[in-house]
């Protein structure tokens, strides 16, 4: 069942670091794609009734994924996320910061650390969010995102279910 699956969520002010824990029913290479795949990517990880659009992505260091989140109304929030380290279906680094519709990026961002493990067809995916400046991470937090972060998760698990059984 996968409501005994871990979702550990921590967010620690005093190093403006969020770490998130989740594991997943669904083998690694699945998940690996579920996070670096555009076609994938805009699926889930936007809260509904919002979905998601990226505009492109290029999944390699340097590469960006430039992006929005869009609301039923048509409101568009931009966020852009440049690619700083990839070690394929094991970990993937990068800075991610809103921005304008002209990828104008909106300082300061934060620095995202995902590593992923597999054991015995269960995935886990460990994300650590660090923040350049606190008063970001409490404006995100104030904004939702631990709500609208279990809610895309819970698009993802949906997602994995529906290619899994393909």
């Amino acid at each position: 069942m996968t409501n005994n699956l871990l979702f550990d969520f921590t967010a620690d002010k005093a190093t403006k670091t969020v770490l998130i824990v989740k594991e997943f029913n669904a083998g690694l290479s699945l998940v690996w794609d579920a996070f670096t795949k555009k076609e994938l990517l805009d699926q889930w990880t936007a809260p509904k009734p919002w979905t998601s659009k990226t505009k492109y992505m290029n999944f390699e260091v340097g590469g960006k994924r430039f992006y929005a989140m869009v609301s039923p109304e048509g409101e568009e929030r931009w966020a852009i996320q440049e690619y700083t380290s990839i070690t394929p279906k094991t970990n993937f680094k990068m800075f991610n910061a809103f921005a304008d519709e002209n990828e104008n990026p909106q300082l300061p961002g934060s620095e995202w650390d995902y590593s992923f493990s597999e054991e015995n067809g269960i995935t886990t995916v460990k994300i650590s969010i660090y923040n350049e400046s606190l008063e970001r991470m409490e404006r995100i937090l104030e904004m939702g995102f631990v709500e609208g972060f279990k809610m895309t998760i819970g698009n993802l698990e949906e997602l994995l279910a529906k290619n899994s059984r393909q």
